[in-house]
């Protein structure tokens, strides 16, 4: 920790000096600079550029990129992006099965695009002649809005992953097949980590949604959690994962609170045009397994934004044992859900075709966990990785991601678009 701290430091020291430095300084060669004049200019000061969204990185690979704003049933304005063709393919006016791909707990939409036009789910299905939606959770950097609540309000951060599911899932589906126009009735669905975990929660407490989904791909799934190999919930979980006190201290609040100063300073040391890349490469690709690039941009975007009842939400589901709603606290559990304990999800409702991905050595989706959760799905199809050392961040930034992920996904979607004309 102490060396991750350092080298942090060091990465933001070096930032500042480069954004300071004179242009005629060489970004690679600081030998003879005097960095007593560098430091004492009087015209030096700290320059950071605008940070690239979602939409502008799609842009920047030349495809089209739309930004949505949609509203939940409980007033939450969410920032869904939309690559609605191909521009290699130029099928604007050809069918375009729907595809929402949502990401995992801290991150954002830009998770799916990181990658690049080649190796990122997004660009591969845009070019498979897909229309591509990525959504984004509520309370994250393109989801700061409410018809009635201000983020500063301690209100507008009372929801888990059960909201994100039942409500934000939800609104993006029935806006992305009305917003098509091509009269589709269902779409497919990726979702990774977090974002398999609010589909489970849609699907069994809404189970009507699950004729709106052709297939369901969920890389690494997160619903029971007893057999979990995540060090720090083990550490918190008998704390965080009960109503004790320091639950309720810290329930309904923002962790890690978004600042713009410190996404824009993390976003000009590591972002694709630093001179620094290289420093923030090494720092985030320690087993070279991962795409560096891509592990960099996603450092500087996350935590994009979420309530710390998602976390503890998800301690209390590892102390339980259970797959369940959130727990108020027996008082409120009895006005809430009639009981004073919550219900189990129903997750032999979901019926829609549910791919499982999971892997031996994934630290948050234990292989027995995973296998818990298929026994309650009817119709499930499962995908063990054979690589032994594949883990939960590999599913989204893996060298080899699109050779053992994407493609093997798009087939399937493929095979189920041909099915139907046939």
């Amino acid at each position: 920790m102490e060396k991750c701290l350092i080298a942090a430091l060091s990465v933001l020291y070096l930032a500042i000096v480069a954004q300071c430095a004179p242009p005629r300084l060489d970004p690679y060669n600081f030998d003879g600079v005097d960095f007593y004049q560098l430091f004492n200019d009087p015209d030096g000061h700290l320059k950071l550029n605008p940070r690239l969204k979602t939409d502008d990185l799609i842009r920047a690979h030349e495809y089209p990129a739309e930004l949505h704003h949609v509203t939940t049933e409980d007033g939450y304005i969410i920032g869904v992006f939309r690559i609605p063709y191909s521009h290699k393919l130029q099928n604007q006016k050809a069918l375009r099965p729907i595809v929402l791909l949502q990401h995992g707990i801290l991150g954002s939409s830009d998770n799916w695009i990181t990658m690049g036009p080649d190796n990122a789910l997004a660009f591969q299905l845009v070019d498979a002649g897909y229309d591509v939606w990525i959504g984004n959770a509520r309370g994250n950097t393109y989801s700061r809005n409410h018809t009635r609540l201000a983020t500063q309000h301690p209100y507008f951060w009372r929801f888990s992953w059960h909201e994100i599911g039942y409500f934000d899932i939800a609104a993006m589906i029935d806006y992305a097949l009305e917003t098509n126009g091509q009269g589709q009735k269902s779409i497919h669905y990726v979702g990774h980590s977090q974002g398999t975990t609010v589909f489970l929660a849609l699907m069994s407490a809404r189970p009507e949604y699950n004729a709106k989904i052709k297939t369901a791909q969920l890389l690494a799934p997160v619903a029971y959690m007893d057999n979990m190999d995540f060090p720090l919930a083990h550490a918190t979980g008998p704390y965080l994962g009960h109503r004790t006190t320091y639950a309720l201290m810290l329930e309904s609040m923002e962790f890690l609170p978004y600042n713009d100063f410190i996404l824009l300073l993390l976003y000009n040391t590591c972002g694709p045009d630093s001179r620094f890349l290289k420093y923030c490469k090494k720092l985030h690709n320690t087993d070279g397994r991962t795409n560096s690039t891509a592990a960099a941009i996603n450092a500087i975007t996350t935590p994009a934004g979420v309530s710390t009842n998602q976390f503890l939400h998800y301690l209390q589901e590892q102390q339980s044992g259970h797959f369940r709603e959130y727990d108020f606290g027996k008082k409120k559990n009895l006005n809430v859900y009639g009981a004073e304990v919550p219900p189990d999800y129903p997750t032999h409702l979901i019926t829609c075709k549910t791919h499982l991905w999971y892997s031996d050595n994934d630290e948050m989706a234990a292989v027995k966990d995973v296998e818990r959760l298929a026994d309650t799905l009817p119709n499930k199809v499962m995908h063990h990785m054979d690589d032994p050392l594949w883990h939960h961040g590999d599913f989204a930034t893996n060298w080899e991601v699109r050779k053992y992920i994407n493609d093997p996904i798009i087939e399937i979607m493929n095979e189920f678009e041909n099915a139907l004309r046939n």
